[in-house]
């Protein structure tokens, strides 16, 4: 048995063996954990679908096959010769950074990616690649980018300022309709003190041409919040719910059956239901880190 516990609901990632596949992690759900004394588990793909192809694929797989789903890092420049995992088609296949494309109309870059058993190459945008990482059974080898960052902290007594240009954030907004959201963006300049000039990931301009850019202050501008792993949201729980592009507060009025919620807004007296994946753990930015709402009555 493996040292990491696998739990029904835990997203996953999934080998394949098949030829064509092999090297290559896939997205998906623990639909049933492992009868005891054996070693395979059930799971749905989240974007491979069966030979029918009306719903996704569900097949059982050995433990050797499945692994956590590896944390992204909310920030990151990759280097020449260095191993990244880049997806393309519905998967994340193993390659190595050939060549870095710099675009000279913004801080941008794309970068090419040489894959070894196929011998092909192929140019992906950042949002596409990760840092290659191997699980071992109880963590990821190297360390997660936070972990290094941790021990750094410890040794040179300072942190890192998550609000500096290039760092991905999010922003929340006072319009009319938009109150209480948070939409992903990143951090363009810094022009002067608590003034932050922002690229949104998401919304765009009004004649939809490119990705809308703006100044915001300290007040409505924060790092993006840590992934917490919740393998299953409970009644009463508070969750940002993923909806039109933005994080919406809400709650958990009803859980449903194959990993849906119904999730009440407060804000607009609406329940809307939402999958497993649309929702994260509600946590709050006080005082320069993260709480979740149990300790923020607490402070």
């Amino acid at each position: 048995m493996p040292e990491f516990e696998f739990k029904k609901g835990m997203k996953v990632e999934i080998s394949i063996e098949e030829e064509g596949f092999r090297g290559a992690w896939f997205s998906g759900t623990i639909i049933n954990p492992p009868a005891k004394n054996t070693q395979k588990v059930l799971i749905e793909y989240d974007a491979l679908l069966a030979d029918n192809g009306s719903k996704p694929l569900r097949e059982k797989v050995d433990f050797v096959q499945i692994r956590p789903i590896p944390p992204r890092e909310n920030h990151r420049l990759f280097k020449l010769d260095e191993d990244v995992d880049a997806y393309y088609n519905d998967g994340w296949w193993e390659g190595v950074i050939t060549q870095i494309v710099v675009n000279d109309d913004d801080d941008d870059c794309k970068y090419c990616v040489y894959f070894r058993p196929t011998r092909e190459q192929c140019e992906f945008n950042v949002c596409d690649l990760r840092l290659h990482r191997e699980w071992d059974g109880a963590k990821w080898v190297p360390p997660l980018e936070e972990d290094a960052r941790a021990t750094e902290v410890k040794i040179n007594g300072k942190e890192e300022n998550p609000l500096s240009k290039g760092n991905r954030v999010e922003v929340c907004s006072d319009e009319d309709g938009f109150e209480g959201a948070w939409f992903a963006a990143s951090i363009i300049e810094v022009p002067r003190k608590d003034k932050f000039l922002i690229e949104y990931h998401d919304l765009m301009t009004d004649d939809n041409t490119q990705l809308m850019r703006e100044e915001v202050d300290a007040f409505h501008i924060r790092p993006c919040p840590p992934k917490v792993e919740v393998v299953k949201f409970n009644q009463y729980d508070e969750v940002d719910a993923l909806y039109n592009d933005g994080w919406w507060v809400g709650i958990v009025l009803k859980v449903l059956g194959r990993s849906k919620y119904k999730v009440f807004f407060k804000a607009t007296n609406e329940e809307m239901e939402f999958k497993h994946e649309k929702l994260r753990l509600h946590q709050d930015w006080i005082n320069g880190k993260w709480v979740v709402a149990s300790e923020a009555l607490n402070l």
